[in-house]
């Protein structure tokens, strides 16, 4: 099955209004290539200007709660990021799983959520170097992402990030054997989960230390269907060479 590629950017906490000229140029070059999916997740603050200079890219929110509303100081829900201007979120990055506290179980809460709301959904796992080292990856992931999935998935409107939380920021990436292996593994999981046709409509997507020279290699590999790319984001010049190796 054919499978449009997706790349997209994971501000974190960066991003000021000063910054929408890097928003408006990577739309730009958004627009350059029309047979790539590109988006950018924002910080909350910048979702509804960044969605009126962002061009061909997509706006999406880099979390949202699992409630619809209540006593939850300081969180946004799935229907306010929609209402704020994104059209999709990412829930369960690995640093929310750490820093957080978030459990598998509030993953797949985020993500129904979303799913409710109208939002697209990236859906992140990831393991540890000593879980790498262990020889305990796969089994980590596959079981983070049984007890991450949700109720309802499906290929319109849920995609898998596969981050190695070890790879995240530090300039080291597995290598293309062992990111074949665990996107294969993924889209087998997705199988016996969903069933063979929606599962294979299930964009699965890589992340950690993507850059403009690995990015070509990586998302030529069975099963890899585009990025979730962090640091190389944050800047059009950076950025616009991932997507045009997507293309």
């Amino acid at each position: 099955m054919g499978r449009r590629k997706l790349v997209v950017g994971n501000w974190k906490m960066n991003g000021l209004r000063a910054q929408l000229g890097e928003v408006e140029a990577i739309g730009r070059a958004a627009g350059e290539h029309p047979a790539v999916e590109v988006g950018l997740c924002v910080p909350a603050t910048l979702i509804e200007p960044a969605r009126a200079v962002a061009g061909a890219a997509f706006i999406g929110a880099q979390d949202c709660h699992g409630a619809r509303s209540g006593a939850h100081t300081g969180c946004l829900s799935a229907e306010m990021v929609r209402e704020a201007g994104a059209g999709w979120v990412i829930v369960g990055h690995s640093e929310r799983r750490t820093d957080q506290h978030e459990s598998s179980a509030d993953v797949a809460a985020k993500a129904l959520a979303a799913r409710e709301a109208g939002l697209k959904v990236i859906l992140c796992l990831g393991e540890s170097l000593d879980t790498r080292d262990g020889g305990k990856a796969l089994d980590f992931v596959l079981e983070q992402l049984a007890r991450s999935l949700p109720e309802g998935a499906g290929a319109d409107w849920l995609s898998i990030a596969y981050e190695p939380i070890w790879a995240i920021g530090t300039g080291r990436i597995p290598t293309m054997e062992q990111i074949e292996e665990m996107h294969g593994a993924i889209r087998g999981a997705l199988r016996e989960a969903l069933g063979a046709d929606a599962a294979d409509g299930v964009r699965i997507l890589y992340g950690g230390s993507v850059n403009a020279g690995n990015a070509a290699d990586i998302f030529a590999l069975p099963d890899v269907d585009g990025g979730l790319v962090g640091g190389a984001s944050l800047k059009a010049e950076s950025f616009a060479p991932i997507i045009a190796a997507a293309a």
